[in-house]
């Protein structure tokens, strides 16, 4: 792993349907697989996280409260032409949060994973 790498964690439901749907849809390549508690995925600078409820992340806390998938944190993938990505990506039936939304910086649209934790895709205004 490179010192510029950037890690993101992820809780999941299921480790292996998050692997497939991250290496199947979005180009991330296998770093490592231990479904059903954990696996690393990457894409360019990106390691993911995934970990299921197996994982040491899965967890409870100290006051009983159980990590879980899900939520509103997402990291950003910059993608040329979002209109043409969304149309791919609904072919493979990937679930989005909403419609493309265009703002002053570009626009953007927000998939969900299989466990309802959030991609956001991005084209950034004038590309």
């Amino acid at each position: 792993m490179s010192e510029s790498a950037v890690n993101v964690r992820y809780m999941v439901g299921d480790v292996q349907a998050a692997v497939d749907w991250y290496v199947g849809n979005f180009g991330f390549s296998v770093q490592l697989n231990a479904a059903p508690a954990f696996a690393s995925v990457e894409r360019g600078p990106l390691r993911l996280l995934l970990s299921g409820r197996a994982s040491s992340a899965g967890r409870a806390m100290p006051d009983g409260r159980q990590p879980e998938p899900g939520g509103w944190n997402r990291f950003q993938l910059v993608v040329a032409d979002i209109a043409a990505e969304v149309e791919r990506l609904r072919g493979q039936g990937v679930a989005f949060r909403n419609e493309i939304l265009k703002g002053p910086g570009g626009q953007q649209i927000l998939a969900e994973d299989p466990s309802g934790n959030v991609v956001e895709l991005f084209q950034p205004a004038g590309a």
